[in-house]
């Protein structure tokens, strides 16, 4: 499938005018957005559709984005960031681990206890996508924004309250990475896309998953296990990283005056604003399962200990993994790291 008509212009209505040089000013442009995440969920719905209403109020109506939420256009969410490259849309925003090993360099913010603030850490990626990886890692895209989702966290059917508790548990991962950690801690992972969980869950095919607090309403999933395990301490357990791209023939022709208006809504502040929706969200996802009378379950810090000393074989196969790339692993560590303090120190102050 092509991507169908973009621009639409009035050249015909400007010639006849006997306008020539703003001629690029009298063009409007709609462009198509799929995503994976159904319409109610928190993204959609108080991130994306919001965005959309601010690109077409400050350019008067004439940029508009066509949301098509949950796979609506077809195919599944590890193709999505391909229909943005082939033209098939024009714009696809998608869990970047829904397509492993892909782009290797963005896995260092899924290492198991980096992030700390989620908005912090979303700034992070976002610099490191315009430092490095917008060449190194997505050259085949217009990169508009790139976050994280907040603190991740264990949804089981039965309890787990210390490390020893993975044993024989069947966990939904959503990339390879954070798949890499269940199977470290002593779980058997089954990578999927999150629209896939709940029917896995009724099926038997997982017991349990690990998801941040803020999209578990969107599948009920308070009504699909009854336990959940937090992590205490500064650092999350784990996080997805995720990225909006766009296809690059279709920014480009863009007039340069609606490309302006995009370019003002993405970036550093579109990892703020997707990444501060995603982590107020979570405290209402978490108060539906306390309200349900499910059982929330705190690790404390010296539990978490153990849990991050089982973990380091994962950071350390992913550095070798780096190195034999040609790529330094440690030293994406140390930047991201780096970063993430001071975001988090700006943020604070």
């Amino acid at each position: 499938m092509k991507r169908r008509d973009f621009l639409k212009t009035t050249a015909a209505s400007a010639l006849a005018a006997g306008v020539g040089p703003n001629l690029a000013f009298a063009q409007d442009a709609t462009l198509r957005f799929h995503q994976f995440l159904p319409p109610v969920a928190p993204l959609p719905a108080a991130a994306f559709k919001p965005w959309g209403e601010r690109l077409e109020a400050a350019s008067g109506g004439r940029l508009r984005i066509q949301h098509f939420d949950a796979m609506a256009l077809g195919g599944r969410p590890p193709e999505l960031l391909d229909q943005a490259r082939d033209g098939v849309v024009d714009i696809a925003m998608s869990v970047v681990g829904y397509t492993p090993g892909r782009f290797p360099r963005t896995e260092v913010f899924e290492l198991p206890f980096i992030m700390k603030d989620s908005i912090a850490t979303s700034l992070a990626f976002q610099q490191m996508i315009e430092e490095d990886f917008a060449e190194s890692e997505y050259g085949d895209f217009k990169v508009l924004a790139g976050w994280v989702h907040g603190a991740g966290l264990i949804h089981s059917e039965e309890p787990i309250t210390r490390l020893e508790d993975m044993a024989g548990k069947t966990l939904r991962g959503p990339t390879r990475i954070i798949n890499d950690l269940l199977s470290e801690l002593g779980a058997e992972p089954v990578g999927m896309p999150l629209p896939a969980i709940p029917e896995a869950l009724s099926k038997g095919v997982i017991n349990g998953t690990v998801i941040p607090w803020e999209v578990t309403p969107s599948i009920r999933l308070t009504e699909l296990v009854s336990n959940h395990t937090e992590f205490g301490g500064p650092e999350a357990l784990y996080t997805a990283t995720i990225i909006m791209v766009m296809n690059k023939s279709a920014y480009e022709a863009l007039p340069d005056d609606l490309r302006e208006i995009l370019d003002a809504e993405s970036g550093a502040a579109m990892a703020q604003a997707f990444s501060q929706v995603m982590f107020d969200y979570d405290a209402p996802g978490r108060e539906i399962a306390v309200n349900a009378g499910n059982n929330i379950i705190t690790l404390d810090e010296a539990e978490v200990a153990r849990w991050k000393e089982a973990a380091q074989p994962v950071i350390d196969r992913w550095v070798a993994e780096m190195d034999a790339k040609g790529i330094d692993g440690q030293a994406l560590i140390d930047r991201a790291k780096q970063l993430i303090d001071e975001k988090t120190a700006m943020l604070a102050g």
